[in-house]
């Protein structure tokens, strides 16, 4: 018998003769060859040394083994993509642990169904929400003292332009903000100390990159003519999530970086050239990272010295290049770097910011305290921040980092994690021409974009993992039609050379993510009633009331009954049902459906949520848990009568 004959793959192409590296490799070399990228990728190996590779990978992956019964040492935090979810994971194992809707409708809990749902996510003025998609990129942690301190997680909606906070505690979203005046809104970072006062030791400020250039206001003006066109950085107040600030900017922004000592936020930018299509985006060398001055940025409104725009009240500074010569009275700090900047990460010990070039095989390494020197107009030049820049391999992205000074770098176009020490780097760049910074290089599968490392992006990095995230599979899942899943990739980076430990799935697009100490993560497991205003606290209280047409339903549960065996409205009333589960029993929760009225929703152990609906059709309705909650579970219903 053939080997392939029960196999869904052609002959020619089963998993171990199709090259997937050489395939993408050789389609994104030939659609970047007017960049002036050279060409040329390493090739998978013979099937012998790739065998090897796989059986020595296996028994690595054994000593990272999660049984059944542990817990992971690390929580993933992850964007959801298109999806408009965060997800979370365990590490080691991969597991996914939780979703967490944020932009998007999710039935299972009633996100986008329930009263209060709504009310963070925006409605128009019938009630119906304002979006009901989302893409979200990145992920962030509030901090204490450098470290993540467990209060919140930020993410942001590209395609919307919106900004969400996520509670940890519930581990669900408690407020969205739309900012005004941008459209792709691409990367944040929340500060790690307040850049104003000393005294506070948090994060205050959530800072925003937007990344495509629009009309000022965009209202119809200045639509043909795109050098008229500007993008807007802007800063939103961590606790009210109100936006503050918004600075305008010279080039698109990416991504977001902010200092260890609060007084710096930095964005990489592509397009320097305000090209309105691709190829005008790429006809310049360097583009930039840009550099925020936050103290002389507040210092500038609080002189008046701002703007607003349109029906925004939100004060808005001029940061281009043109308006801010002088360095010592300048509000941003523009670093020429090559070429399509990629990514911007900060080094735990706060002392770098590293951009990758994308179409330049480089990554540059700007010192924070030379940053801090041309604000103070000690440097001729914005460039003299550049204190290293390695060649490291074609189409660098992202950077994370160790505990031991080195950096960690995906290669788009490479397929490969790269392993590089700053310190050599930077020994290179003044001119020592035997240090070679580059260590280490692994092979991942396939064509990486994120990539960060366990507790990389605070001053407590531990060097144990680094999680690539590969932005094609093909071949390393069961094919299950035309849309892939992506794969994750972990890799054990605590020793000199990096080993590959396991794939696990991602449903697409995960994008950035951050990797978290499980002991700094601190959940609670049931509501407190006391947080709901509305919370039906007696399960004797249930109760009807009508108000004319529109009609509240009070209801309690406790496993495995509602506190009403039925209720009755009538049609055409606007009926809302409020539900209070009174169980206290951790990991008992509630769900409460109704057939043909598109409700369903969840109440956790001493939680409230509400819904409203118009009883447009008469009848008779079973209302039943949908989230399996006893041994009479099926038996736990109520029943709605509508009157024609």
């Amino acid at each position: 018998m053939n080997d392939n004959e029960h196999s869904s793959y052609p002959a020619d192409e089963t998993p171990e003769s199709t090259s997937r590296r050489k395939f993408l490799g050789a389609a994104a070399l030939t659609g970047l060859t007017g960049a002036g990228l050279a060409t040329g990728l390493a090739a998978l190996g013979s099937g012998e040394a790739k065998a090897e590779k796989e059986e020595e990978g296996e028994r690595e992956a054994d000593k990272f083994e999660v049984p059944p019964g542990q817990l992971d040492d690390y929580y993933i935090f992850s964007s959801g993509g298109h999806s408009g979810e965060v997800r979370i994971y365990g590490l080691p194992s991969g597991r996914t642990i939780k979703r967490i809707p944020v932009f998007n409708i999710d039935p299972m809990v009633g996100w986008g169904i329930t009263n209060e749902s709504k009310k963070v996510i925006g409605t128009k003025p019938d009630g119906s929400l304002k979006y009901i998609t989302g893409d979200t990129h990145h992920v962030h942690g509030s901090y204490t003292d450098g470290t993540y301190d467990s209060r919140y997680l930020w993410v942001n909606d590209k395609i919307h332009g919106r900004l969400a906070r996520i509670r940890m505690d519930y581990m669900e979203c408690d407020k969205i903000t739309e900012l005004p005046n941008m459209q792709g809104f691409h990367g944040l970072f929340p500060d790690k100390r307040d850049p104003v006062d000393p005294k506070i030791n948090r994060t205050t400020r959530v800072f925003c990159g937007g990344e495509f250039h629009v009309p000022l206001p965009n209202d119809g003006r200045d639509m043909d003519d795109s050098k008229k066109w500007a993008c807007l950085f802007s800063c939103v107040d961590a606790d009210s999530m109100e936006v503050r600030w918004q600075c305008k900017v010279t080039g698109n922004m990416d991504l977001v970086a902010t200092s260890y000592d609060g007084k710096l936020a930095a964005a990489n930018q592509y397009n320097t050239e305000g090209g309105a299509i691709y190829t005008d985006m790429m006809s310049a060398e360097r583009d930039a990272v840009v550099f925020f001055n936050i103290e002389r940025i507040e210092a500038a409104i609080k002189a008046g010295k701002f703007i607003t725009i349109g029906d925004s009240k939100v004060p808005v500074v001029d940061g281009t290049k043109d308006a801010n010569p002088d360095p010592k009275t300048a509000l941003v700090c523009y670093v020429p770097v090559p070429k399509n900047p990629h990514g911007v990460n900060i080094t735990p010990d706060g002392k770098y910011f590293i951009s990758s070039g994308k179409l330049s095989p480089t990554a540059s390494v700007t010192e924070t305290a030379l940053v801090h020197k041309w604000f103070a107009g000690e440097l001729k030049e914005a460039r003299d921040t550049v204190v290293a820049e390695p060649e490291i391999g074609l189409g660098p992205l992202h950077t994370a980092f160790d505990d031991k000074g080195n950096a960690y770098t995906t290669l788009f176009l490479d397929s490969q994690i790269v392993k590089w020490n700053i310190d050599k780097a930077i020994a290179q760049f003044k001119g020592d021409k035997k240090i070679q910074p580059v260590l280490d290089r692994v092979d991942v599968h396939y064509q990486p974009g994120h990539g960060y490392s366990s507790m990389g992006e605070t001053k407590e990095a531990d060097g144990k993992f680094f999680n690539s995230g590969n932005k094609f599979s093909k071949d390393r899942f069961l094919p299950v039609g035309p849309l892939h899943v992506e794969t994750e990739q972990l890799i054990d980076i605590s020793g000199d050379k990096m080993k590959l430990i396991h794939d696990h799935t991602a449903y697409p697009e995960p994008h950035d993510a951050i990797i978290v100490r499980r002991d700094l993560v601190k959940t609670k497991q049931i509501y407190s009633m006391d947080e709901f205003p509305n919370a039906v606290k007696n399960f004797t209280d249930s109760k009807v009331e009508r108000n004319g047409n529109k009609v509240t339903v009070y209801l309690a549960s406790v496993a495995p009954q509602y506190s009403m065996t039925n209720f009755k409205v009538k049609k055409g009333d606007e009926v809302t049902i409020i539900l209070t589960n009174h169980d206290k029993v951790e990991d008992l929760t509630h769900g409460f459906a109704i057939p043909k009225y598109d409700i369903n929703f969840i109440v956790n152990p001493q939680q409230t949520a509400s819904v409203t609906f118009i009883a447009d059709k008469p009848g008779v309705y079973w209302c039943y848990c949908s989230h399996f909650c006893h041994a009479l579970h099926l038996e736990m219903r109520s029943t709605m009568f509508v009157e024609a």
